[in-house]
């Protein structure tokens, strides 16, 4: 990554920072930006309030903190996209926004028409198992 991406990148962290804060009342505890040639994608790091955080525990708690994240984000999206623009002299041409409420986190993608697939990975520490196939327990069809 340039130089130059690695300020612009820097700098949009900041601003997304800002607008969550100014938004919400609640800042993130972070803010990570990946830029490539054709999508920005901004995740905001336990961006929820602690009033989200206990309202998200339930199902129909999440769904209202999701609702909730995705009408600000579709109010507040044009501010952002207009500093995209300005940083990297380039139009949005697509936004998404997904909300993850068991972790806390907010990932605004900007993409060109393409598809963009996040993966967020457990903290370190935290085991995986993963298998395919029938799972040991199941009865055989037959």
């Amino acid at each position: 990554m340039s130089a130059s991406a690695v300020l612009v990148s820097k700098e949009l962290a900041e601003i997304a920072m800002a607008m969550q804060a100014s938004r919400t009342g609640h800042a993130p505890k972070a803010v990570t930006v990946v830029a490539s040639d054709e999508t920005v994608v901004v995740t905001l790091h336990e961006a929820l309030t602690p009033a989200e955080q206990m309202l998200a525990r339930s199902e129909r708690g999440a769904a209202q903190v999701e609702g909730y994240h995705r009408a600000l984000f579709a109010v507040s999206c044009d501010e952002l996209r207009a500093e995209i623009q300005r940083l990297t002299g380039r139009k949005v041409r697509e936004a998404a926004v997904v909300v993850e409420p068991a972790t806390g986190a907010i990932v605004h993608a900007f993409t060109s028409g393409t598809v963009v697939q996040i993966f967020q990975l457990e903290p370190h520490g935290v085991a995986t198992q993963v298998s395919a196939g029938a799972s040991p327990s199941a009865e055989p069809a037959g």
